[in-house]
């Protein structure tokens, strides 16, 4: 189990500082796909680095089953939009780095294999295993960062806009990979998911945070209802989708506008 809650959270950067996140308060239950949507510069990020331990509140607190985030975990994995693979090492090693830490007393051999059957189940060639990140695509380069995240098998995983800088063939590729992995698992990973964009949003999330303009806070919160199954090929014709879509947009203009002066 991995359930979350967060508790009238608040964060600056410094101390007495300007708030980037204000109160925020709410439950997510453990195997929820939760996209946080929002304009750039309203507190995403920086509520994901929070999540992963990277960053401490300024007020109020986040917990796992209970239990205080104090700092990094490798129970929750992180795929960044700049990919964080060490561009001195390999693809294969990068992913070797992490299953090392998670298994220190595992035989280097098994590691391999593990490492060699996540590049083959983000959908890349094992000669992918030996490459350095300069000799990849940017597509290859992400799949091998979700690769190294998922190869510890982590109950929770963070992802900060990882395909926002990808073009729009692989950025959809790599949005159905994610999906249809986790859609796969008998036990659900928990998965916050970084977005500025709607029908990213619409496309991946079972749960739909919206978080208002700096200093922020949820300003709309969407649950989809447990029958209701949305595809690439009817994201566009569902009339729930286009209801929500539109309910999103109007929300986030909502908050433009009670900003604007």
């Amino acid at each position: 189990m991995s359930d979350i809650s967060i508790k009238n959270l608040s964060f600056a950067y410094e101390e007495g500082g300007k708030l980037i996140l204000n109160d925020i308060t709410t439950e997510i239950n453990s195997g929820e796909f939760v996209c946080i949507l929002g304009q750039s510069g309203c507190g995403k990020s920086t509520l994901l680095r929070l999540l992963a331990g990277l960053e401490m509140p300024t007020g109020g607190k986040i917990t796992i089953d209970g239990e205080e985030i104090k700092g990094t975990s490798l129970k929750r994995g992180v795929v960044f939009q700049d990919y964080g693979l060490y561009p001195w090492m390999s693809a294969g090693e990068n992913i070797m780095l992490a299953l090392k830490q998670c298994f220190p007393s595992e035989d280097k051999n098994k590691l391999k294999e593990k490492a060699l059957d996540m590049i083959d189940a983000v959908g890349l060639e094992s000669e992918v295993y030996d490459k350095f990140p300069k000799e990849l695509s940017g597509g290859m380069q992400q799949r091998c960062a979700i690769a190294q995240s998922l190869s510890t098998n982590p109950p929770i995983l963070l992802m900060d806009e990882p395909f926002g800088a990808l073009d729009a063939v692989t950025r959809a590729r790599l949005q159905d990979l994610i999906k249809d992995l986790w859609d796969k698992e008998e036990e659900k990973k928990t998965v916050f998911f970084v977005t500025h964009d709607v029908d990213e949003a619409i496309l991946l999330g079972n749960r739909i945070l919206v978080l208002g303009q700096s200093p922020s806070h949820i300003i709309f919160d969407y649950k989809a209802k447990k029958d209701w199954e949305l595809s690439r090929d009817n994201q566009f014709d569902d009339v729930e989708a286009l209801k929500l879509r539109n309910e999103l947009i109007k929300q986030i203009n909502l908050d433009v506008k009670s900003k604007i002066k």
